[in-house]
């Protein structure tokens, strides 16, 4: 409705009397360039021509018009902002500021070890089961968005973090009915929420004095950006993402400069002796 608001105001501030059913592409077009001049950014704009779509669709459906001028309006071009990417040693002093002799202690350095080592998104995370955890094998089974399944390989150090939680915390915790299954239980005993992993994370941060603004999610793509500057197939990560487009992964594994500066140098035919 506020999307279907603007286009009116529009119409109003163009001094046209147009109905719905009047409207054609050109003005749609002027809409957009309308609330560009405004200063509402490529985003927003983007969900507002989403929102317009939806309407004259509707309008389509219900016979009310015979022709969609949505159908050739143009998304504005959105730039995608890649989030933080943690340093190794970064990671390395989240997990040492870690207090062990605290309950949670175990449970916290088993959840950023399992988000960093195995590129989890934090709802995978906190669905993992007891069940789909394959050490033997090296793996762990991950449900993912659309509830498609795969298996993520494990590190000995997850293997070591998830057992000492799983031996000196959870093994002593009451669990509540339903959740028996699940591996990070909070101090109740129940499943953790995405904003308890946050919460965790921000303290950690915090703990460290580390400037930059991190996320469960920072985890994930430190995971995947470390793995393609060591050498790994973009295939191969975008696999143990679980993404359905590569495209998708070339998003989240940004290249260093220094990398890209090396494979110029090493490979294009200018600089071949």
């Amino acid at each position: 409705m506020r999307d279907y608001e603007k286009l009116m105001q529009f119409m109003e501030y163009s001094g046209s009397e147009k109905k719905p059913a009047e409207i054609v592409l050109r003005d749609l077009q002027e809409m957009i360039r309308w609330i560009s001049e405004m200063g509402i950014a490529a985003r927003s704009q983007a969900r507002i021509i989403s929102g317009m779509r939806n309407f004259f669709e509707y309008l389509v459906l219900e016979d009310e018009i015979k022709q969609d001028p949505t159908e050739l309006l143009e998304l504005p071009k959105i730039g995608r902002k890649l989030p933080e990417v943690l340093e190794k040693e970064e990671i390395d002093a989240l997990l040492n500021a870690i207090d062990l002799s605290k309950n949670e202690g175990h449970r916290n350095r088993a959840i950023i070890e399992t988000l960093y080592s195995c590129g989890l998104r934090v709802s995978e995370l906190v669905n993992l089961k007891i069940t789909n955890l394959y050490f033997e094998e090296g793996f762990i089974r991950v449900i993912g968005k659309g509830n498609k399944e795969r298996l993520v390989p494990v590190s000995s150090t997850v293997e070591k973090e998830i057992s000492l939680y799983r031996n000196f915390t959870r093994v002593h915790q009451d669990v509540k009915p339903g959740d028996e299954d699940i591996l990070f239980l909070n101090r109740r005993g129940g499943k953790l929420t995405r904003v308890m992993i946050f919460t965790i994370i921000q303290q950690l941060a915090q703990a460290i004095r580390l400037r930059k603004s991190i996320s469960p999610h920072t985890f994930r793509h430190s995971f995947a950006t470390h793995l393609v500057e060591g050498g790994a197939n973009l295939r191969a990560v975008q696999e143990m993402l679980g993404h359905e487009s590569i495209s998708t992964t070339e998003i989240y594994t940004h290249l260093s400069d220094d990398l890209l500066k090396e494979a110029i140098i090493s490979y294009h035919p200018r600089n071949q002796k």
